[in-house]
């Protein structure tokens, strides 16, 4: 007689054989994925009173699943986007879970029958250059965090680095000679290098002097030496943003974020004439139709365009009331 898998069994597996062994998942992805399950659990925890070892997979059922998403935007306040992400590592896990365990492919199947939340799109956020400047100025540089905070803002906003390549970034990566740039391994795991000019060279040759780290010590630690989460990113961000605030007051209506930084660097490229699939080549992405966002967030290149074209050349008509028994039943 078969023994059915239990779901430690089955979540271990996924992670070790599928993704990990077969997939070849970057370590971005993995983590992406264990967390989404952590709090899954801790849901689960609250809500049947089982710990994690406890649950089996028929607890994991449709309806769960979806008191769990909705409990993801409601409670935790997640955006429609980090719901599907979320969705999408149960989504997978759940194709595994059909293949090693067919007497499980109908809990699969009404699990992989929830469908992804359509959400409505709105045009980026990105900063100008005087905004830049400010957040740059931000940081005091008679700290050892406020040097790091300035180094570590410069070569976000002129690298568009993400969040996860700029903390992840190893003292290693970083070329300070001629052809000065930092490598990164970024989505998909495909290994990009991006070009410094020479104000973040300067600053950079300084910092990573000061630092005096291995090789294979990170460039920008926290304040213990060890690894900067993106909690400590968003903080570090934020903290120097309401410093910018008091001379630079158009800031005080954007919700800044490290990833803002990376737009505000795509949209400088666009505005100075750089073509998109270069702009694609720089940040990384897979496709070119990826920086599409960036020509409907560009007002600039609108009013461009607006400017190139013909006014209308019919004039203006008189207004003539109506009738007043037309006026009458049209107000009724």
């Amino acid at each position: 007689m078969k023994v059915h898998a239990t779901l430690s069994t089955l979540l271990q597996g996924y992670f070790t054989q599928r993704l990990i062994a077969e997939m070849g998942a970057s370590p971005h992805t993995v983590a992406s994925y264990r967390d989404t399950f952590r709090l899954l659990f801790v849901f689960a925890k609250e809500q049947l009173h089982k710990l994690p070892t406890m649950l089996v997979p028929q607890d994991l059922e449709a309806p769960f699943i979806g008191r769990f998403l909705t409990y993801l935007e409601k409670s935790r306040g997640n955006t429609p986007a980090s719901r599907n992400i979320r969705l999408a590592a149960i989504h997978s896990f759940f194709k595994y879970v059909a293949l090693q365990e067919p007497s499980l492919g109908a809990l699969a199947q009404r699990v992989l029958a929830i469908p992804c939340k359509r959400r409505s799109s709105k045009p980026i956020d990105y900063l100008t250059k005087t905004e830049i400047d400010s957040l740059l100025a931000a940081p005091d540089l008679g700290t050892w965090s406020g040097r790091r905070d300035r180094a570590l803002l410069l070569v976000a906003a002129q690298t568009g680095l993400r969040a996860s390549e700029l903390i992840g970034l190893r003292c290693q990566d970083v070329v300070l000679g001629t052809g000065a740039h930092v490598r990164c391994m970024g989505k998909g795991r495909r290994e990009r290098c991006t070009p410094l000019r020479k104000d973040a060279v300067a600053t950079l040759r300084a910092w990573m002097g000061e630092r005096n780290g291995q090789p294979s010590d990170l460039v920008f630690p926290n304040a213990r030496g060890k690894d900067l989460s993106h909690d400590g990113l968003d903080y570090i961000v934020s903290k120097h943003v309401a410093t910018a605030q008091v001379k630079c007051s158009s800031l005080l209506r954007k919700r800044v974020t490290p990833h803002v930084l990376r737009h505000s660097l795509a949209m400088n490229l666009l505005q100075n004439g750089i073509d998109r699939s270069i702009i694609a080549l720089w940040l990384g992405h897979k496709s070119v139709e990826t920086t599409q966002i960036y020509l409907h967030a560009n007002l600039q290149l609108k009013e461009q365009a607006l400017a190139k074209t013909e006014q209308f050349k019919g004039k203006p008509g008189r207004y003539h009331a109506d009738d007043e028994l037309l006026a009458y039943l049209r107000g009724l």
